[in-house]
C-alpha cells in the first residue's frame, strides 16, 4: 500500500510545542525565541457526527458544514463557505502567531485556480465586534488551489510534483524580527520556500477573526451539493492572541417565554444537535439558592427547540433559570448552559413599559448598542413584531428546498437574530411574531394558509397568487422557533394545508395585549381588484384606476376568526386588566409618500435622503396594499372593534415610525397606533406630503403632521413621523435611515400610554432627550376611543367594588358600544346616540354584576346613577 504524503505550509516564526511537525524546520525556525502564549485546538475528533460545527465555531452557511468522523466538512462547492473560530481572536500588537490544519480536498473538484482550500486570517467586518467579522468579516487567503498551486492573497506559486498530495497540512507561522515566509515540506522532507511580503502580515493586517475557507466557483450546474473539503487538527496559538470562552454559541443558542394567568412558557433555541443519541435538555430553576430540575423536553428535529410549560406559576421574586444540554461525545458527557431569569409580573407597579422592535436586517449587526440602550430604560417585556430578519441576512440569499436544509438555512438567519438581540429578552418575558420576510416574503397574503404558485417564479407573480410559497412543514417550523412561548391560541384550529396559528391575548401586570396575525387570512388584491387595476406585488400600476372607489366588500383582512377573537377580548377584563394594545405586524393605514411618477416602491432604497431641515417637494400619498389600508372594509372592521376596549395599537413593518390616530367616519374618531421604526432599515419609506409652502417646514414645527387621506382614503390624523435623514454618521445606510426603537409606558394609575421612539445611535442615558422629534407623546386612555359624543348619560357611580368594569349596550341593536374598567369610582359616559342603554358593571375580582336599564341620553350629563 502506498504511503499518503503530508504537506505542510508555513510562513517562519516562533513554533508552539505539540503541533506535530512531520520534518526538522530551518535553523532560523528553531531560533525564534519563546514568548507567552495562548493556545486553541480543535476536538471535533471527541465529538459524534452532527450537523454542527460545535459551539466554538460559527458556518457560513449552517448547512454547509458538519462533523463527521472526527472532523470538520464543507459539505457543498460552492464559494467563500467559511468556519469561523469563535473564541481566539488575533490582536494589532507584535508577537507571534502559528496557525496549522490539516486538509483533505475532495476529489473530481473543476480545476481551476479560483477553487481552493485552507485558511482566512485578519478577517475584520463593518463593525469592531468578532460577531460582526464572522458574518461580514474579509481578510487574506492563504491555502491550496484544486489546480496544484500556492495562494498568498492574490498571488499564485507553482509547486512542485513532489509535494502535490490528497492530504495537506497547511501552517502559517508568523514571528517578530524575520524574513516572513511560506515553507511546504512533505512528510519524506522535501520542501519548499516563498517569501510573504511584509504588508500581508503586518499586525494591523492579521488582526481579527481566523477562520477555515473552501471556496469552490460555481460550474454551469450551480453549486455542487458534494463535499468539497475535510478539516481536522486545526490549531491557533501565539502571544498576538486573545481568547474568551464567553465567544461560544450554543447548542443553547436563546430563550424567550411568557407568563400568563399564570402559566409560564418557555422556549429554547438550539443549536442542530438532535441527531446525537442520548442527548438530555433539562430546565432549571434556582430555589432557595440551589438549582432544581422542572423538567426534560426533547428537541424538536426540524426547528431545534425545546419547550417547557409550567402551570400555577405564582413567585413574586425574579427566579433564575438555566437550559442544561447534557451531550454524550466519544469519551465524555458534556454539559453546557444558557442562564436568564423569570422576571415576577409588575402587578403592584403603577407602570408596564414595553420596548418595541421590528425589521431587522443586517446592516448594522450585531447591533450590540441596541441591548445596552435599551436595557438603561429598564423594560418590563419585549415585542419583536415580525421581519426579525430578511431574505439576505448573512449573505447568500436563501435555500428554498429541500425542507431540512431549509430549515438549517433559516436557523443560520434566526440565531443571527437571537446573537444580536438575546440580552434584551434573557430577565424579561417577549412576544415574538413572525412577518413576511420570516417566511422568505417579500409581501404575503395568506388567503388562510393556501399555497402561492410558484411555477412563474419566486418574487412578485407568486406571492401575488396568495398564500405561502414556503412548505406548510417549514412555515409551521418557522412559527414553532417565534411563537411557541406565547400564550395558547384562541382558537388552535389551524388554516389550509395543516399551516398552524398563534393569534392570542397576553394579560401582564394589569395590561392585556391582543396579539394578531395580520397576513394569514388576508385577500390577495390580485383575486378580488378588476383586472383592470393590473396589480403587481400588491400595487396597482394602472394610473386610471381609483382604489378610493373600490371598497371591496369580500375582500378579507383579519379574517373572521380574528374578529370574533377581537369582538371576545374586547370585552374581557379578567384578572385585573385596566389597560389594553393590540400588537400587530403592521398599521391599519398607509403612511408613505413616493414621488409621483413612481409606480410602486421599487425606488425606495434609490431615494435620496434629505437633510433635517429640508422638506422634499414631488412626492404623492400612496397605497400599498401590504399595509393594512387595505382592504378598506376589513381595515374599518378592525378598528370598530378595537375602539370598543379603548386599545391603543402597536405594530412594526413600514420601516418608518409613525403615531397617527384612526379615522373611520371622521377624523380621530378611533385610537391611536405607534408603528416603530426599523432596527436595520431596507427599505426607508418616508412621508412628505404635498404642501402649499415648504419655506414654512421646520423640525420643530413640521409640515407633514396634522389630517390626511391615505392612498385608500382612509381617514388618519398624523401626530409625529420619523423621517430619514441625513446624520453624518457613519455607515450611513444604517443611521440615515431612521432606525431604533420604541418604548411605551402604560400608567394604570393615571391611565395614560406614554410612546418613546428612540434613534439608534443615541445613548438614553448620555442623551436623554434624544428622541426623534415628535417624541415622547402622551395620550390617555379614552383617548383610543376618540368618537365625538351626540349625548350623554348620567354620572354612573359605583360602591363595593375592586376594579369595576362598565358595559355600555345600546339597547335597540343589543350591541356593546363600549366597555372600560373605572377609574375610580365614577364615570360619565358619552354615547353616539339619543337612545336608550344599559349599564353593565361586573366586578372583574369577584364576578359581581349590577345592571341598570333604560337609561336615557341626554344633550349634557345630569344627575348621578348609583350602582351599590
Amino acid at each position: 500500500m502506498k504511503r499518503r504524503k503530508s504537506l505542510k505550509i508555513m510562513a517562519l516564526g516562533a513554533l508552539t510545542p505539540g503541533m506535530g511537525m512531520l520534518s526538522p524546520l530551518s535553523e532560523t525556525v528553531r531560533l525564534v525565541e519563546k514568548t507567552t502564549s495562548l493556545h486553541f485546538r480543535s476536538d471535533w475528533e471527541k465529538w459524534p457526527d452532527m450537523d454542527w460545527a460545535g459551539p466554538e465555531y460559527w458556518a457560513n452557511r449552517l448547512q454547509d458544514w458538519k462533523i463527521q468522523a472526527g472532523k470538520a466538512v464543507c459539505q457543498v462547492s460552492g464559494s467563500n463557505r467559511t468556519l469561523h473560530c469563535l473564541t481566539t481572536q488575533v490582536q494589532p500588537t507584535p508577537g507571534n502567531l502559528e496557525i496549522a490544519v490539516e486538509l483533505t480536498p475532495a476529489k473530481n473538484l473543476p480545476v481551476a485556480d479560483e477553487n481552493y482550500f485552507g485558511i482566512r486570517i485578519g478577517i475584520k467586518g463593518k463593525f469592531d465586534d468578532y460577531r460582526s467579522a464572522a458574518v461580514h468579516g474579509k481578510g487574506i487567503d492563504i491555502g491550496v488551489t484544486t489546480s496544484g498551486k500556492l495562494k498568498i492573497a492574490d498571488q499564485l506559486f507553482s509547486l512542485d510534483k513532489s509535494l502535490l498530495a490528497d492530504h495537506v497540512k497547511l501552517q502559517i507561522v508568523v514571528a517578530d524580527h524575520f524574513q516572513h515566509q511560506v515553507i511546504l515540506t512533505s512528510e519524506e522532507g522535501s520542501h519548499q520556500e516563498f517569501p510573504i511580503p511584509q504588508d500581508l502580515i503586518s499586525p494591523e493586517k492579521l488582526a481579527g477573526n481566523v477562520a477555515l475557507v473552501s471556496s469552490v466557483q460555481k460550474s454551469d450546474e450551480g453549486e455542487i451539493e458534494i463535499p468539497s473539503c475535510t478539516f481536522s487538527r486545526w490549531s491557533i496559538s501565539g502571544s498576538k492572541l486573545v481568547s474568551s470562552s464567553e465567544h461560544e454559541y450554543g447548542p443553547v443558542c436563546f430563550a424567550q417565554y411568557t407568563i400568563h394567568k399564570g402559566i409560564l412558557k418557555l422556549t429554547g433555541q438550539l443549536a442542530p444537535i438532535e441527531k446525537n443519541p442520548d442527548h438530555h435538555v433539562t430546565l432549571q430553576m434556582k430555589i432557595d439558592g440551589n438549582w432544581a430540575d422542572m423538567g426534560q423536553s426533547t428537541i424538536d428535529p426540524l426547528s431545534r427547540t425545546v419547550h417547557f410549560r409550567h402551570e400555577h406559576w405564582d413567585h413574586t421574586e425574579q427566579i433564575p433559570y438555566r437550559l442544561k444540554v447534557t451531550l454524550p461525545l466519544r469519551e465524555e458527557h458534556r454539559s453546557y448552559y444558557y442562564e436568564g431569569s423569570i422576571t415576577p409580573i409588575p402587578e403592584n407597579k403603577q407602570t408596564v413599559k414595553a420596548a418595541v422592535f421590528s425589521c431587522n436586517c443586517d446592516y448594522g449587526f450585531p447591533d450590540a448598542e441596541v441591548p445596552e440602550y435599551v436595557n438603561h430604560h429598564q423594560p418590563d417585556l419585549a415585542f419583536f413584531v415580525g421581519d426579525q430578519f430578511y431574505e439576505g441576512t448573512g449573505g447568500f440569499g436563501i435555500q428554498q428546498s429541500p425542507v431540512d436544509k431549509a430549515a438549517l438555512d433559516y436557523l443560520r438567519k434566526w440565531m443571527m437574530f437571537g446573537w444580536s438581540y438575546r440580552n434584551i429578552y434573557r430577565h424579561i418575558p417577549c412576544a415574538i411574531i413572525p412577518d413576511d420576510h420570516d417566511v422568505y416574503h417579500g409581501n404575503i397574503w395568506g388567503e388562510a394558509g393556501k399555497a402561492a404558485d410558484i411555477s412563474k417564479g419566486w418574487g412578485a407573480p407568486a406571492q401575488d397568487s396568495g398564500g405561502y410559497k414556503m412548505e406548510p412543514r417549514w412555515v409551521n417550523m418557522v412559527q414553532k422557533c417565534q411563537t411557541s412561548h406565547l400564550p395558547d391560541p384562541y382558537d388552535p384550529t389551524p388554516v389550509k394545508n395543516g399551516i398552524e396559528v398563534y393569534y392570542t391575548d397576553w394579560t401582564f401586570g394589569g395590561v392585556s395585549f391582543a396579539i394578531l396575525e395580520d397576513r394569514k387570512w388576508k385577500s390577495a388584491p390580485k383575486h378580488v381588484l378588476p383586472e383592470e387595476a393590473d396589480i403587481w406585488n400588491g400595487w396597482i400600476r394602472n394610473p386610471a384606476f381609483d382604489i378610493k372607489k373600490h371598497r371591496v366588500k369580500n375582500a378579507k383582512l383579519l379574517g373572521e376568526r380574528q374578529l370574533a377573537f377581537l369582538e371576545h377580548w374586547a370585552g374581557d377584563w379578567s384578572g385585573g386588566v385596566k389597560m389594553k394594545a393590540l400588537v400587530s405586524q403592521t398599521i391599519f393605514n398607509t403612511v408613505s409618500t413616493l414621488p409621483a411618477e413612481a409606480m410602486d416602491d421599487s425606488v425606495v432604497p434609490k431615494l435620496e435622503i434629505p437633510t433635517l431641515a429640508e422638506y422634499v417637494t414631488g412626492d404623492t400619498i400612496n397605497g400599498d396594499m401590504d399595509s393594512n389600508g387595505w382592504p378598506q372594509e376589513g381595515r374599518d372592521k378592525a378598528i370598530e372593534k378595537i375602539r370598543k376596549c379603548f386599545a391603543f395599537h402597536i405594530a412594526g413593518d413600514q420601516h418608518l415610525a409613525s403615531f397617527t390616530q384612526y379615522g373611520v367616519d371622521e377624523y380621530g374618531d378611533s385610537g391611536f397606533a405607534f408603528a416603530g421604526p426599523a432596527l436595520n432599515n431596507i427599505w426607508p419609506r418616508r412621508w412628505w406630503p404635498p404642501v402649499t409652502d415648504p419655506r414654512k417646514h421646520s423640525p420643530e414645527t413640521p409640515l407633514y403632521t396634522g389630517n390626511y387621506e391615505d392612498g385608500f382614503g382612509n381617514k388618519m390624523t398624523v401626530k409625529a413621523v420619523a423621517n430619514p435623514r441625513k446624520t453624518g454618521m457613519e455607515p450611513s445606510i444604517v443611521y440615515d435611515r431612521a432606525t431604533g426603537y420604541g418604548i411605551i409606558t402604560f400608567d394604570k394609575k393615571s391611565r395614560t400610554i406614554t410612546t418613546e421612539c428612540w434613534p439608534k445611535y443615541v445613548d438614553p442615558q448620555t442623551s436623554p432627550n434624544g428622541q426623534y422629534l415628535g417624541w415622547p407623546i402622551t395620550v390617555k386612555q379614552e383617548d383610543n376611543y376618540g368618537r365625538k359624543a351626540v349625548a350623554y348619560l348620567p354620572k354612573i357611580k359605583v360602591n363595593g367594588m375592586n376594579n369595576p368594569v362598565l358595559e355600555l349596550i345600546r339597547e335597540s341593536t343589543g350591541e356593546c358600544v363600549y366597555t372600560l374598567p373605572l377609574k375610580g369610582n365614577g364615570f360619565t359616559p358619552k354615547v353616539f346616540n339619543k337612545e336608550k342603554f344599559t349599564i353593565r358593571v361586573k366586578d372583574s375580582e369577584t364576578g359581581i354584576v349590577r345592571v341598570k336599564n333604560g337609561i336615557k341620553a341626554g344633550n349634557s350629563p345630569k344627575g348621578t346613577i348609583m350602582l351599590s
